[in-house]
């Protein structure tokens, strides 16, 4: 991390789990061991879960977020939710392009692009995710892929919206499986990404990014990672369901 060029983030992604009672149990116990973090601290939880989490943060440094959102403001899109239905509810952040929603629900680089964009429009700010299967990896594609993954993500973004995405490198092949990349390597793949928006806009753009790693940080391999220069912050799973361990995450990054 650098914090003297850019914000730490630590959030949490709920995933499919917890039930509106759950969600305010779970928040209860994460507040007091965040509070006067070093970092921002944000909590993505299903939708359902939205208005409980809402209530239980007010006043809190914990932000809220989403984890999807339509591309649409309105429609025929039965299930669907919008970025501006999620700010009319006071909810800050979205996350898009998670490598579940490409993998099991046929999202590609131009939805992606296309939720960017209504989530920008609505005011939210967005956890933007790219990230390399293993087979890509082992074949020696990683940086092209994930280059071209946040250029056409981007495409449209001003620089001056730019200060409204997070972008969270997630090596499919470390989601969810226990397997973790080095810290070498999450940083290699940050500094790639950073290398990428620094050529789409300039340096200082770069330099202002927050890009977190999101491939099963955890309460004993935190610290490490975020020692790293170009690892911001992380967008973490499993652990965010576990208060002690996703405080002691936070306080890596306010270590950090």
């Amino acid at each position: 991390m650098n914090k003297a060029l850019r914000k730490a983030v630590i959030a949490g992604n709920w995933k499919m789990n917890k039930t509106p009672a759950e969600a305010k149990e779970l928040i209860e116990g994460i507040k007091p061991l965040v509070a006067g973090a070093g970092c921002d601290v944000v909590v993505c939880v299903p939708y359902v879960d939205l208005a409980t989490a809402l209530e239980a943060t007010a006043g809190t440094n914990i932000g809220v977020g989403a984890e999807n959102c339509h591309w649409e403001v309105s429609g025929a899109y039965t299930g669907e939710i919008s970025a501006n239905m999620l700010t009319a509810m006071g909810v800050k952040y979205v996350i898009i392009g998670h490598s579940e929603r490409r993998t099991y629900f046929g999202e590609t680089d131009v939805t992606v692009n296309k939720r960017v964009r209504a989530a920008l429009d609505s005011g939210l700010t967005v956890i933007l995710c790219v990230g390399e299967y293993l087979e890509q990896r082992e074949q020696g594609i990683t940086a092209e892929l994930v280059a071209m993954q946040t250029k056409i993500a981007l495409q449209g973004v001003s620089k001056d919206e730019l200060s409204r995405v997070i972008i969270a490198y997630e090596p499919v092949w470390a989601i969810g499986t226990g397997k973790t990349a080095t810290a070498e390597q999450a940083n290699e793949v940050c500094a790639i990404i950073r290398e990428t928006v620094k050529g789409l806009y300039d340096e200082a753009a770069a330099n202002a990014m927050t890009i977190q790693y999101g491939g099963s940080m955890n309460a004993k391999n935190a610290a490490e990672l975020l020692a790293q220069p170009d690892v911001d912050g992380g967008l973490i799973g499993g652990a965010s369901l576990k208060p002690a361990d996703f405080a002691e995450i936070v306080k890596a990054a306010t270590q950090g």
